[in-house]
């Protein structure tokens, strides 16, 4: 498991960062990160849905979705928030040991050692500052247990992924 103390240190060279600005207040896009029915409808990429989609929103609680794609292929990832700052700051674990072995033989190919190698959690810090006009600047650091996991993440499609996943949240929002 990482360790929360890695927000603290260096980790440049084994995180992603992801920023958008979002056109509604703090408070409504960090709902619709924390809402279960909310997070359900904008998680993932295009074409994906969450049949599951589970939220306990306390320090220690844990969250899991099931990111279900075009193709039927089911993708769960779970997590335990570490720290929660309404509607400043999240802190919690991404872990995704869940997903299907065809995943899994992709992250191989991708980091070039077994996927039993690389560990499969990562730390996210996600952040919610206020802008001008009612706007909110969300931020994404992902902390990786090493830069090979990340640069296969990487390869694999992250920054897609969540680039589609923060277009769907954006338009959800914009209809409230």
């Amino acid at each position: 498991m990482i360790d929360q103390s890695e927000l603290d240190k260096d980790t440049s060279e084994r995180e992603f960062v992801i920023t958008r600005v979002v056109a509604a207040p703090r408070e409504q896009v960090f709902h619709a990160w924390t809402d279960p029915v909310q997070l359900a409808q904008w998680w993932g990429p295009h074409d994906f849905t969450n049949p599951v989609c589970e939220v306990d929103l306390r320090v220690g609680g844990a969250y899991r979705i099931v990111m279900r794609g075009p193709d039927g292929t089911e993708y769960p990832i779970k997590g335990e928030y570490g720290q929660i700052a309404a509607p400043a700051r999240l802190v919690m674990t991404d872990n995704w040991e869940e997903h299907p072995d065809q995943w899994r033989e992709q992250l191989t190919d991708n980091h070039g050692n077994a996927a039993e190698d690389a560990v499969q959690e990562a730390l996210d810090e996600v952040t919610f500052e206020a802008e001008q006009g009612g706007w909110t600047r969300l931020t994404i650091r992902t902390i990786f247990s090493s830069g090979a996991v990340r640069d296969a993440m990487l390869k694999m499609g992250m920054t897609e992924g969540w680039s589609q996943s923060l277009e769907r949240l954006s338009a959800l929002v914009a209809k409230k």
